[in-house]
């Protein structure tokens, strides 16, 4: 198989080779490797690809069997492996924990062959760091992969594997996948496993799961990753079919709302209101109900729930720290994190009450606001990818804490509410603007009905097929063009990107 071969391959597509002999697992992890070494210097997606990929275990067998697999380097772990978070604080740091996750990939024939960048400990959507430098997007390297899965999503984009591990906290994994043209599935809290020793991270608002280019792939993924583990604080209502079978299900007639307007401070760019107003007609032409719908919630008090998060967080740090023998400073920390962390230490761990409480006031409103709704259609982002640093990058040090928060939900603010909720949710690709950047719009499921999201998302497939929307910038592909659009700024060094966010 030749490297432009390989990256027009979904997941199970390149699965289905390897079960009919066509192509071997190792074979597929040297295509990989190969796209690696072609697209990573321009784009930065991929940290580390293992000295020993070609050795890696997984089954062989299963949906994923011999596909290339790449690790979010912050979330779910892998057992002696480098995890470092993208902070300086963690440099060097392995973890002694196999997370469940990971298991259920090696029994699905995944080969997990590195491991991709992300803002420290996950909290931007910006993946810009001291440690790592920027990632840049293959449609653009002058604009963000997104973030906090923005290496896993810059990284498929490009072609250097088909699917990637991400998590999802407040956005982490749409986002990057609306910006980067990719599926990305937030799914209810409780449908995978965190354990054994994650399991309802950051209360209940953290998942993990995947990006990938196609539903089916997604589909599948959810079939792998899904179920019950020991130690998990609750099991979810369990779906009556596998969910690679809702692929053939109909659909039926389902009541849409759709949010047309702004949830934060950001309004909706033109071309994204546009992107939602065209899926809308597509639904309504096969037969749904769709009403326009507002806000559901309160944006300010989303910003104060993560702002009064970061008090709990602040605590953890210390022990980890404490726990490695390193200290809290500007030389570990990223300047908006440190804020961030000398902000916690000074709340009362009586604040959990507060957070508990605020998160229960939520439900109710969100629900109540939507009950009368199978499914929500909304946009992934108010806007399309941005450029790098400012304000929105943890490595600014000027912005203050509220005017970080409001920054980084503002433009985002349909993604976050929904992990408060616990709903499942996906960004499905809808189409680009007149620059050529990806635009994305999200479908928002009832609690434990990801079924809904997978039909209907194959519908929009379907309907409007973008497997093979590709960025000028992937692997098997000339990496410039005539318009020199990726000729960046030199920002491999810290001082350099400090100016670059200031």
């Amino acid at each position: 198989m030749k490297l432009s071969e390989y990256v027009e391959y979904d997941a199970t597509g390149l699965a289905s080779l390897v079960a009919g002999g066509e192509v071997t697992a190792v074979e597929l992890i040297r295509l990989a490797r190969q796209a690696h070494d072609e697209v990573n210097s321009s784009i930065n997606a991929v940290i580390e690809i293992y000295e020993d990929a070609e050795t890696v275990a997984g089954a062989d067998e299963g949906l994923f069997n011999g596909v290339p697999f790449l690790r979010k380097d912050v979330g779910v772990t892998e057992a002696g492996r480098l995890q470092e978070k993208g902070s300086r604080l963690f440099k060097g740091y392995r973890s002694n924990t196999d997370s469940y996750f990971f298991s259920c990939a090696r029994a699905a024939g995944l080969r997990t062959i590195g491991r991709t960048t992300t803002p420290e400990f996950a909290a931007s959507d910006m993946t810009e760091t001291i440690l790592n430098g920027i990632t840049r997007n293959p449609w653009d390297l002058n604009r963000s992969a997104g973030g906090s899965s923005g290496g896993a999503a810059a990284a498929v984009a490009a072609g250097i594997t088909p699917i990637a591990h991400g998590s999802d906290g407040g956005g982490s994994i749409r986002q990057p996948a609306g910006w980067c043209g990719l599926v990305g599935m937030n799914p209810s809290r409780g449908r995978i496993s965190g354990g054994p020793d994650r399991q309802e991270s950051g209360f209940g608002l953290t998942r993990e799961f995947v990006l990938c280019r196609t539903v089916r792939d997604m589909a599948a993924a959810l079939d792998v990753f899904s179920g019950p583990q020991l130690g998990d604080a609750f099991i979810i209502i369990q779906p009556n079919r596998p969910y690679s079978e809702e692929m053939s299900q109909p659909t039926g007639h389902l009541r849409i709302g759709v949010a047309r307007t702004s949830w934060g401070t950001v309004g909706l760019e033109s071309e994204v209101l546009r992107a939602v107003e065209s899926t809308a007609s597509i639904l309504e032409e096969m037969g749904h109900s769709v009403t326009d719908i507002e806000p559901p919630f309160k944006f300010e008090d989303f910003t104060k729930l993560r702002l009064d998060m970061t008090a709990l967080w602040a605590r953890s740090l210390e022990e980890s720290a404490r726990a490695m023998g390193r200290t809290l400073s500007a030389d570990t920390l990223e300047p908006v994190n440190l804020k961030f962390y000398e902000r916690g230490r000074t709340r009362l761990l009586s604040l959990s009450s507060e957070i508990d409480e605020s998160i229960r006031k939520m439900l109710v409103q969100v629900a109540e606001a939507i009950s009368g709704y199978d499914i929500l259609l909304t946009p992934t982002t108010s806007t399309v990818a941005r450029p790098h640093g400012g304000i929105y990058a943890l490595t600014n040090e000027v912005v203050t804490l509220e005017e970080f928060m409001e920054a980084e939900y503002g433009a985002c603010a349909h993604l976050g509410v929904f992990n408060v909720t616990g709903q499942p949710s996906v960004a499905l690709p809808s189409g680009h603007s007149a620059d050529g950047l990806p635009i994305s719009i999200q479908l928002v499921g009832r609690f434990g009905e990801e079924g809904t999201l997978v039909r209907v998302a194959r519908d929009l497939e379907e309907a409007r097929p973008w497997k093979h929307n590709r960025p000028e910038l992937r692997a098997g592909k000339s990496l410039t063009d005539s318009a020199g659009r990726y000729q960046v700024a030199d920002v491999s060094d810290s001082s350099k990107l400090l100016r670059l966010c200031r």
